[in-house]
């Protein structure tokens, strides 16, 4: 691969040439040796009669691997050097996890030694429940602040917001450090970038599994991983101290259909390197067994596509392009024609066709409007909003809002995704909709028609296993999820005492021994919410405040008084906005005005002036009181004194 012109520049313009670039590169550029694959072949190498050394039953879950020589490149933000210099004996290895370690979701790890920094992803947190108005949450950088010249890059290990989400916002802050990323990854980045106003060219740098960076005293490479988008990355960060392994989001699928296997040589390869510690994703570490692979699923996927009455209309994420890949097969197989609908999701089609990670026939894509050209049985719709979003496709179709697509009696609805916590009854009302509508809907708990991109108990042992660190931990996911990950350590083997359960904000230091402790220093890591225009203006107090007004409402009272002899110019005017409907409950609002002519009377007993803080607090107190005796609601009371 090379890159053809500034990579600041959209990333379309990286092209794949047939032959190994050859010399070096300039500074500031760089080249790649050939592929293994041609571009637009993403489901990877073959990774049949590989034999290596395996403990316990790894040949009976992965083929092996023999380590082949691998063309490398080198980037030097410094010098280049072959390895990392010996360690000093009053520096430490600081890794500090941001965010992603107590909760799903704004990944973010920082790794510092001595006047270097690397950061790993960039991502974002999907509000809770009892977030109202919220966008998303960023990672806080407080950690950061100061040491913006520091930072050597950005390793991004794959596309997903969760990974990639808070880089418009925290890129400016940082000093615009070089991202790294696989084109994919940083395709979806420049995308992404497009959608704020006053953005700042991003310094993009293409690289892939077989690439080496020097960034400082840090020498990093990659292995390439199965997960649910192409173009994944697990990073190996090579410190003066020893190496850190961090997976990002991975499966262990060798056979990978639609999608790049997992690089398992290079893992193996690993347990041979004497690794410093292992930083492994929690994400489905609950859940017992090891993930479906893609390739268990695509049996089921075509047969409800053959199968079919008429019309499959099929939800999944934007960003499972190994899946709609596919399903795009299957249907062309099939001779049917395939409907993309969801901004997001052709947004991603299209970007990974033009960068050559799909690969589709002309004319099997069509659009809305051509549908009517073909019998019902001939169409299949790929459409966003399985996880039952409002504005999505899917939640739009249930609900009779979208202009075009509406569901028949005789369609099947198939949901190939795995539902998000957090979003169980949002799906569940949209499925409702869908049965009442006539459709037949099919999903993952019925047939296997959907195979996660994360690791689960038995993956997570078997990685353990072949990697073999001195240290284990555990990240990517809520606090419960690292423990009963670190459970899995233990029983792969691993002494309590090497397994580090982080929190957010942790700082794990490794001396010049590779010993590890938690620091008492904790880097401060509190949400930073996103709300419209709005990065970190918005505080829990702000969010008390709303949740206040979403479950018990609101009441205004003005009260407009006299400057000179403090009296009532007028009754007051009570305003209700979720708290009581006033026409039907007129002794409330009666007593109500009662009340504040009470205070302002108390309130001219003792002051000659109109003391505006005084009788804001009388009322708050005197109509809190009164309003919860009679309703056992508390709304918040805003009162408003106007002097005239």
């Amino acid at each position: 691969m090379k890159v053809t012109k500034d990579t600041t520049d959209s990333l379309l313009s990286i092209s794949h040439p047939d032959k190994k670039v050859s010399g070096s590169a300039p500074k500031g550029h760089f080249s790649h040796g050939k592929r293994r694959n041609q571009p637009g072949h993403y489901q990877g190498k073959k990774n049949d009669n590989r034999p290596g050394r395996r403990q316990a039953n790894f040949a009976k879950n992965y083929s092996g691997a023999k380590n082949t020589p691998r063309p490398k490149t080198e980037i030097a933000f410094n010098k280049p050097s072959p390895r990392p210099e010996a360690p000093r004996g009053d520096l430490k290895l600081r890794v500090i996890p941001i965010g992603g370690c107590e909760e799903v979701g704004r990944n973010m790890t920082v790794f510092e030694y001595d006047q270097d920094i690397v950061i790993v992803d960039m991502g974002l947190q999907w509000p809770e429940e009892d977030m109202p108005g919220i966008d998303y949450i960023i990672p806080n950088i407080s950690y950061l602040k100061g040491k913006e010249k520091n930072i050597r890059g950005v390793i991004i290990t794959h596309g997903h917001y969760d990974h990639i989400g808070a880089i418009p916002h925290l890129i400016p802050v940082l000093g615009n450090p070089t991202i790294y990323g696989t084109p994919l990854t940083l395709g979806i980045i420049a995308k992404r970038q497009e959608d704020y106003e006053n953005k700042q060219a991003l310094k993009l740098k293409s690289i892939t599994s077989d690439t080496v960076l020097v960034l400082g005293k840090f020498k990093i490479s990659f292995y390439g991983v199965s997960h649910n988008i192409p173009g994944s990355l697990g990073v190996i960060i090579d410190t003066p101290l020893g190496k850190i392994v961090h997976t990002g989001d991975f499966k262990l699928d060798s056979k990978s259909s639609g999608d790049v296997p997992t690089e398992m040589d290079k893992i193996i390869g690993l347990g041979r390197q004497n690794v410093l510690a292992l930083m492994a994703d929690s994400t489905n570490a609950t859940q017992e067994g090891h993930q479906l692979k893609e390739y268990e699923i695509q049996g089921n996927i075509d047969k409800i596509l053959k199968d079919a009455p008429s019309r499959v209309i099929i939800g999944t994420f934007a960003s499972l392009l190994g899946r709609i890949q596919q399903i795009i097969w299957a249907a062309e197989k099939l001779e049917k024609k395939v409907v993309i609908e969801g901004y997001g999701m052709k947004r991603n089609v299209e970007l990974a066709q033009t960068l050559g990670y799909m690969k589709v026939r002309r004319g099997t894509l069509i659009t809305l409007k051509d549908m009517r050209h073909y019998p019902d049985n001939k169409i299949i719709i790929l459409c966003t909003g399985a996880q039952g979003e409002d504005n999505a496709v899917l939640m739009r179709i249930a609900n009779r809002e979208h202009k075009t697509l509406k569901v028949e009696k005789g369609d099947t609805i198939v949901f190939s995704s795995s539902v998000i916590p957090g979003n169980e009854r949002s799906v569940q009302r949209l499925k409702d909709n869908l049965y009442r509508l006539g459709a037949e809907v099919i999903h993952y708990k019925m047939m296997d028609v959907h195979a996660g991109g994360h690791a689960k108990q038995e993956d997570l042992f078997d990685m353990i296993k072949m990697i073999k660190p001195k240290y284990h931990i555990p990240v990517y996911g809520n606090h419960s999820f690292l423990k009963v990950h670190a459970k899995v350590a233990y029983r792969a083997g691993m002494p309590e005492n090497r397994v580090i359960v982080p929190d957010n904000g942790a700082i794990i230091e490794f001396d010049r021994n590779r010993n590890a402790h938690i620091a008492k220093e904790k880097a401060i890591s509190e949400y930073v919410f996103v709300d419209g225009l709005g990065v970190g203006d918005v505080s829990n107090v702000v969010l008390r405040d709303r949740q206040m007004m979403a479950e018990d409402g609101m009441i205004v009272v003005i009260a407009t008084m006299s400057g000179k002899s403090g009296r009532l110019v007028h009754s007051p005017d009570i305003i209700s906005r979720g708290f009581i409907y006033m026409r039907e409950n007129k002794e409330i609002v009666e007593t109500i005005r009662t009340r504040v002519k009470n205070v302002i009377n108390e309130h001219n007993k003792t002051h000659t002036q109109v003391n505006d803080a005084y009788i804001k607090d009388a009322l708050r107190n005197s109509l809190g009181q009164f309003i919860y005796q009679k309703t056992q609601r508390r709304p918040m009371i805003l009162p408003v004194v106007v002097e005239v």
